[in-house]
């Protein structure tokens, strides 16, 4: 098991740092302003899971993560009808503006050097009072980050004890 870090490898957090340098990243106010006059598209990349459980910015372009690339790219023969040029204006939202740093900055890779993304991401956008749909309440914690302590059961009854 190699457990010297290679010369050519990155920490998400130097991968994140170089990503953001490359967007002109929004406050939710500013999203909205440009997503409600039409001058950009949002696109909405969490999870279905979280959508359901956290609700869902109405109008938003829903396309997860996985298949975003595909999506956008106007070379592309999966892409959507929006994706008219490298010009456009895509805004990315995700849960808290990580992921969607990293997936505006991989659609530069692409020339559509307009992308960008929601400081704070969908849980920024609710907490400004912008319009959403759906429910209230935060997801529940990725099951892949180990240091997260599990989220209490709710309602949970007390295991009946036989006589």
């Amino acid at each position: 098991m190699v457990t010297v870090r290679p010369p050519q490898a990155r920490s998400i957090e130097e991968i994140l740092q170089a990503a953001r340098r490359r967007l002109d990243r929004l406050e939710p106010a500013e999203a909205h302003r440009e997503f409600s006059r039409g001058q950009a598209l949002l696109v909405d990349i969490r999870p279905q899971a979280h959508r359901a459980a956290e609700g869902e910015v109405p109008g938003s372009l829903i396309i997860e993560r996985n298949v975003l690339e595909w999506r956008f790219d106007p070379a592309s023969p999966a892409r959507l009808p929006q994706a008219t040029g490298y010009d456009v204006r895509v805004i990315v939202l995700c849960a808290e503006g990580y992921t969607s740093s990293l997936a505006a900055a991989s659609l530069h890779e692409l020339g559509l050097t307009r992308a960008t993304d929601v400081i704070g991401g969908y849980r920024a956008w609710r907490a400004a009072g912008l319009p959403t749909t759906g429910a209230p309440h935060a997801a529940a914690p990725d099951p892949t980050y180990p240091t997260l302590p599990p989220e209490p059961v709710m309602n949970a009854r007390p295991a009946r004890r036989s006589r």
